[in-house]
């Protein structure tokens, strides 16, 4: 197949892009940063969250090769980020609105990236199912452009016969991920500041417990999701993807710190607001759905990350320096407090 992949240079579209290739198919990305991990395919340079003119060819007026199928990644995901610009969470609304539309004029079907932020904080239940989410307990603007993009997709499904598959990932994590100025994910910042001897913060502290899934098995699923849509073999589905079971994130520290086989110097503090503290996938429908079963548990999968956090950063010492809040000197925050490496 020929699949195009959007928001292709971050960790997921690498991986996504990476694993489409290795099993014989061609992709062509879009995003609006360069790929830094990979020249294995090509990439359009282009902001996709300005609301373009229909335009039959591509988005934006900008003609793209024919495709088969697209999957649709790009987002603005960091949760404190878009508290405290809201404006972010439109745009992501928007690009999924851009996409949709050349998705419709192309009859082509779309594989959507959600979030397991769509279910919301509140502890009524384990094993969150994908009937369970409910707009009611939106906790952030980062879960309510999510939401919102579904709602879009659901609508297109109904009104243009759009074949989609959405996908709900939950703390992707592992090769690839290690952008920290882009993206300051929990467990590489956890793996760059305790390499340079540095306490760490986890904001919710030994209550906070989360499914993390390893990238292999994320990558695996979406895959596997591909080859089902494009064949006709599944359609019109919403999937939890993760690994089905909870961890604290204080365990991941300390698995992190026995990696790197050093003294974790551990702070803990109240949840930051629009955080998501307790997450347990049902996986059962990804089981049946996709014959898809996740295969590296943490304990296992953070060895992996770690070995490769090193890696990465023998190749590139430079990278070895104090990270800083990306919040704008003098930004005003409304009450909301960011610390720097707040997200998960």
């Amino acid at each position: 197949m020929r699949v195009l992949v959007t928001g292709s240079s971050g960790q997921i579209g690498t991986n996504l892009a990476l694993r489409l290739i290795a099993d014989g198919h061609e992709v062509f990305g879009v995003d609006k940063r360069p790929n830094t991990w990979t020249k294995e395919f090509e990439t359009l340079l282009q902001d996709l969250a300005i609301h373009y003119p229909a335009f039959r060819g591509g988005i934006a007026g900008v003609e793209y090769p024919e495709v088969d199928l697209v999957v649709h990644l790009a987002a603005h995901a960091k949760v404190h980020q878009l508290v405290r610009q809201p404006h972010r969470a439109l745009e992501n609304t928007t690009m999924t609105f851009n996409v949709l539309e050349y998705c419709r004029q192309l009859e082509l079907p779309l594989v959507f990236s959600s979030t397991r932020e769509v279910y919301g904080d509140v502890h009524r239940f384990e094993e969150y199912g994908e009937a369970t989410a409910d707009f009611a307990y939106t906790e952030s603007p980062y879960s309510a452009s999510k939401i919102a993009s579904e709602a879009l997709v659901y609508a297109y499904a109904r009104c243009y016969d759009l074949r989609y598959l959405v996908f709900r990932f939950s703390n992707v994590y592992g090769r690839y991920d290690n952008d920290l100025k882009r993206m300051e994910r929990v467990l590489p910042l956890f793996m760059h500041q305790m390499s340079r001897g540095e306490p760490i913060t986890v904001f919710g502290g030994e209550e906070k417990v989360l499914d993390f899934t390893y990238v292999d098995d994320c990558i695996d699923g979406i895959a596997r999701g591909i080859e089902r849509l494009a064949g006709g073999r599944v359609a019109n589905e919403t999937i939890n993807l993760a690994y089905g079971e909870g961890n604290s994130l204080v365990r991941a520290a300390e698995l992190i710190a026995a990696e790197l086989g050093v003294e974790p110097r551990i702070e803990q503090a109240p949840a930051l607001l629009g955080e998501v503290t307790r997450y347990v996938a049902d996986i059962r429908k990804a089981r049946k759905l996709l014959e898809w079963e996740p295969r590296t548990p943490l304990d296992e999968g953070i060895p992996k990350s770690v070995a490769w956090f090193r890696e990465w950063r023998t190749a590139h010492p430079e990278e070895d320096v104090e990270i800083r809040s990306d919040r704008a000197p003098g930004e005003i925050e409304h009450g909301f407090k960011q610390p720097a490496g707040a997200g998960a």
